[in-house]
């Protein structure tokens, strides 16, 4: 490494932390040569490179212009965006003398690596060591919703102080709600109950309470007939935790949005349970605002998600296995036994056959659109890049029929899809655009506008991104993606909220907890930063090779604690 020395002293980059944004990344540098009698530098050339392990890129010679006493240079740079530039180093060399030499006389590193944060975006990609995200929208059938899941969220109430639940005509109207639910739904993914106690004064310092309240409903579930299958339930508590009062703040429409900043504020701080308490009890109408929510935390949280019983009965089962036998035209099965076979199907090699079936038996939007998303789920589980490209290629044929059949919102959906994961950003924003206005279909709503708004994200809108997110989600990625927006749009309040769902959704998806980093390193909470990071690094690789070069966190790297994340753990007898 050549030393630096007193002629690139001033020269400087803005922003002093280069980033990613829309597209490209845009900076300026400035700064001068002095002369300095004797010292001046002779024939003074300025060349600027950015440069990686792996690449790099040269801007050519920087214009000087000679003043009295020193050279002057100033000029701005647009370049595109590419994957190996975000570890890279912005380097100013600085060459003079007569004879050319192969080494620079003074190097000054103007910026070590680009954030690039909006990258951040769940859009689909397939990343090693991580689970292989769902791409593609099925067309549902219409008779049945077997390929969506349903969710219910519902509060028992207990006393102050007491875990036994009394049958309250709202607590009985929470059972019956339940009930109807899982009768119309019995198809259980998944069943949580969650206790948690409130912080007033009758509820006392039990940390158990908050469990046997959640003891006590599920034993209540358990006398009333309602099979729970031990795999698919949790039964679980929070205590000396406001995750759940912060969910009912943003709801609370009592108190003014500064107000609720205060709270925020303090609930983000990092100081303990009991120390965030009082600091609310200091914000002026917290007696109201505890009136008011302090008995909801009083409770126990049922969170179900489920779904109608699918598939065909056992006779058109057999008829469905002779016509795929078969290669005649005639079934006596419709168009609708057809759908619903190919949609209760566990396995893509089947739904493959019965969808490819369609297309010969049915002039439909439906299995050509289906088949596609075949192609394109089949396409996520290879790692053959030449295989992965055919089969977004006949996908891609299978929708293009389709949309010559109906100009459908699921086939704009899915050719959008694909377009994300080739990388055409902008072509991919068109279509997904273009499907939102053809249908008011909520549950096609959220899927679509969830990944238009990590194009938001990409895109570099991030104001836009964060009304894209209106819908109840339940996927990790989502809430992700939500935190994200409101991260890059400077609410890190709501950001911090997104992340912390995010976790709750997904205890293994890092995502979130490298968030809740992000947050708390732009906030100034460096401890809680490393906490946070540590968790996400434990998740994924990917994470863990971020987070070693991602510029956020250039102030914790100062910390020899920030360097102990990376390092791998070794045991006495290795020591």
């Amino acid at each position: 490494m050549v030393p630096e020395t007193e002629f690139l002293k001033d020269a400087k980059v803005t922003p002093a932390k280069l980033e990613f944004v829309r597209d490209s990344v845009r900076f300026q540098i400035q700064g001068t040569v002095p002369i300095e009698s004797v010292l001046s530098p002779k024939n003074p050339r300025l060349k600027l490179i950015l440069r990686s392990s792996e690449n790099s890129m040269e801007f050519g010679e920087i214009p000087l212009a000679k003043k009295v006493a020193e050279y002057v240079y100033d000029q701005s740079f647009i370049i595109a965006y590419e994957d190996w530039m975000e570890g890279a180093f912005l380097e100013l060399q600085l060459t003079h003398g007569k004879r050319k030499l192969e080494q620079p006389n003074e190097v000054k590193i103007l910026a070590r690596g680009i954030i690039t944060t909006p990258l951040l975006a769940r859009v689909g990609r397939v990343n090693p060591d991580e689970p292989i995200p769902q791409v593609g929208l099925f067309i549902p059938t219409g008779a049945m919703d077997a390929d969506l899941s349903r969710s219910i969220d519902l509060l028992f109430y207990f006393n102050p102080g007491s875990s036994k639940i009394i049958m309250s005509p709202r607590n009985q109207k929470m059972l019956d709600e339940l009930r109807t639910f899982i009768a119309e739904n019995p198809a259980v993914q998944s069943f949580k109950i969650t206790g948690t106690q409130s912080p007033e004064s009758l509820e006392g310092n039990n940390s158990k309470l908050g469990m046997d309240r959640a003891s006590s409903v599920h034993q209540l579930l358990q006398n009333s007939s309602l099979i729970l299958r031990d795999s698919v339930t949790e039964v679980s508590s929070r205590w000396n935790d406001w995750f759940d009062f912060r969910l009912l703040l943003r709801g609370y429409d009592k108190i003014s949005t500064q107000t609720k900043d205060k709270y925020y504020g303090t609930l983000l701080d990092g100081s303990d349970y009991s120390s965030q308490l009082q600091a609310m009890k200091k914000i002026p109408g917290f007696s109201q605002v505890g009136k008011d929510l302090f008995p909801e935390l009083r409770s126990a949280k049922i969170e179900v998600t489920s779904r109608p019983l699918p598939g065909l009965d056992q006779h058109q089962a057999a008829e469905l296995k002779k016509a795929l036998e078969q290669s005649s035209a005639n079934s006596s099965l419709d168009m609708a036994d057809w759908a619903i076979a190919g949609e209760t199907s566990p396995r893509l090699d089947d739904k493959a056959a019965i969808y490819s079936r369609m297309t010969e038996l049915f002039r439909s939007v439906i299995p050509y659109n289906n088949l596609a998303v075949v192609k394109m789920r089949q396409a996520q589980r290879t790692l053959d890049q030449t295989q992965k490209d055919e089969l977004w290629k006949e996908a891609n044929t299978l929708l293009y029929q389709a949309s010559k059949i109906e100009n459908n919102p699921y086939v704009l959906h899915n050719q959008g899809q694909i377009l994300v994961l080739q990388g055409k950003i902008w072509e991919a924003y068109k279509k997904l655009s273009d499907a939102s206005v053809l249908t008011t279909n909520k549950d096609f709503l959220k899927q679509n506008e969830s990944l238009r708004g990590a194009i938001d994200i990409m895109r570099g809108d991030y104001k836009l991104a964060t009304l894209r997110f209106d819908y109840s989600y339940s996927e990790p990625k989502d809430f992700f993606n939500k935190g994200l927006a409101y991260f890059l749009a400077g609410d890190f309040a709501n950001a911090s909220l997104s992340f912390e769902e995010s976790v709750m959704a997904g205890r293994n998806y890092g995502y979130g907890f490298y968030g809740l980093a992000l947050v708390a390193a732009e906030s100034g909470q460096k401890e809680i930063a490393l906490i946070q990071l540590e968790k996400a690094i434990n998740a994924s690789e990917l994470i863990y090779q971020k987070a070693l070069i991602d510029p956020i966190f250039d102030e914790l790297r100062d910390s020899e604690e920030f360097f102990q994340l990376f390092r791998p753990s070794v045991t006495k007898e290795e020591n």
